[in-house]
């Protein structure tokens, strides 16, 4: 995008600026707050263009095995939503903050049933945007206002299946990127790049606004492939969550943080150069 553009999301302008831009995830507090901090900053240093902080939630349900681990061990942990604000308060990155939870733990944070202390809360503490899950488009008009009082992006999956009325609702109410579900089913980590992601890609073509791929990215050659098949950014965490858990020390999971990045930025790098035809992918 020229530098004659205006671009007043943060979120936007990262993926635009950066492209193609590398998304990651972990959850806050796994497995714990100050660990969360070592790792956020390594994901930085590695490349990651924006960040998306999980606010742990009992019942996670676009969630996998991994990331529902990951979720349990931050609870075990005491995770709560102020603590986890202390924490953004306290971090410092080149990539921009989202929170990524789901809509009870926004709507309870206040005194009273109210999404609006929440997305004050987000915006005070220097997040861009959120992402929740389990929320409809077509139920979000209250937290999109509160979201646009406080110039947050409000950011909604697409799942392979969306099409129609719906697709043109969700669409109509994007802001900073749509996040393209990879495949049906919950998050996790697989082997290869399902079809459904190229569908998806397609059928989005004609929206002018970012679209990142996640659920199922875990290689430099997927996100590759799904830049090269028209994706803006590839969003990944499950892989990352993996890598934490495999390790018994932070500053070694940090590295081993800081080298997926730098594998997986390098990767999107890769699809967005060559010129070739995208692979037709493996069915899932």
């Amino acid at each position: 995008m020229s530098d004659e553009t205006s671009i007043e999301s943060d979120i936007e302008a990262a993926i635009r600026e950066n492209h193609p831009a590398l998304i990651t995830y972990i959850t806050a507090g796994d497995p714990s707050l100050e660990a969360t901090k070592e790792y956020v900053e390594a994901l930085d240093r590695g490349g990651a263009d924006l960040i998306e902080l999980g606010l742990p939630f009992s019942e996670p349900i676009a969630e996998g095995p991994t990331i529902q681990a990951a979720i349990n061990r931050a609870l075990d942990a005491g995770t709560t939503p102020a603590g986890f604000f202390e924490l953004v308060d306290d971090l410092e990155t080149e990539a921009p903050l989202l929170v990524m939870t789901y809509y009870n733990m926004i709507l309870q944070y206040g005194s009273e049933p109210d999404v609006r202390p929440f997305v004050e809360r987000a915006a005070e503490a220097g997040l861009s945007g959120i992402i929740v899950p389990d929320l409809p488009a077509e139920e979000s008009e209250p937290l999109r206002a509160a979201c646009d009082e406080h110039g947050l992006d409000l950011v909604f999956i697409v799942a392979p299946t969306t099409e129609g009325e719906r697709l043109e609702t969700i669409m109509s109410q994007v802001s900073g990127f749509a996040y393209v579900q990879a495949r049906l089913g919950t998050t996790g980590a697989r082997a290869n790049v399902s079809g459904e992601t190229h569908d998806s890609l397609s059928r989005l073509s004609a929206y002018d606004v970012p679209k990142a791929v996640g659920f199922g990215v875990s290689e430099g050659d997927h996100a590759a492939e799904i830049i090269e098949a028209g994706a803006d950014g590839v969003i990944v965490g499950s892989a990352l969550i993996d890598l934490i858990a495999s390790s018994d020390d932070p500053g070694d999971a940090a590295d081993a943080l800081e080298a997926k990045a730098a594998e997986l930025k390098r990767g999107a790098r890769r699809g967005a150069e060559t010129d070739e035809v995208a692979p037709e992918p493996e069915q899932p």
